[in-house]
C-alpha cells in the first residue's frame, strides 16, 4: 500500500532549524514530482516547496533562501531543511507525491511546526 509518513517537527525558538522527513513506501518517490505543503492556522494549505523528478526545485518567496528541498533516492525520503525559522512558519507541514504522468497522487498526515518567538 501507497503511503508517505512525514516526521521532524516540533516546538523550536525564533531562529532555529529543523528538517522535515517524508519517507515513501510502497511506490519510487524518484517517479514522483514531490512538494512539502504548508497550512497556517486559519489559512489555506500553501506549497512551499517542490521538486521535480528531474531534481529542479522551486521555493515560495516565504522559505526562498532558508530551505532546501532534496531527496535521498536510496531511502525513498524527501526532505526539507528549514533555517532561521520564523513564527510565520508556523503550520503543519505536509508532504505531496504525483506521479510524472498526473496519477496517482499521494499526500502524509502531516507534521507540525511551531516556532516560538
Amino acid at each position: 500500500q501507497e503511503q508517505l509518513v512525514e516526521s521532524g517537527g516540533g516546538l523550536v525558538q525564533f531562529g532555529e532549524s529543523l528538517r522535515l522527513s517524508c519517507t515513501a513506501s510502497g511506490f519510487l518517490n524518484s517517479l514522483y514530482n514531490m512538494g512539502w505543503y504548508r497550512q497556517a492556522p486559519g489559512k489555506q494549505r500553501e506549497l512551499v516547496a517542490s521538486i521535480a523528478t528531474d531534481d529542479s526545485v522551486w521555493y515560495s518567496d516565504s522559505v526562498k533562501g532558508r530551505s532546501t528541498i532534496y531527496r535521498d533516492i536510496a531511502k525513498n525520503t524527501l526532505y526539507l531543511q528549514m533555517n532561521s525559522l520564523e513564527p510565520e512558519d508556523t503550520g503543519v507541514y505536509s508532504c505531496n507525491a504525483r506521479h510524472l504522468r498526473g496519477n496517482p497522487e499521494f499526500w502524509g498526515q502531516g507534521t507540525q511546526v511551531t516556532v516560538s518567538s
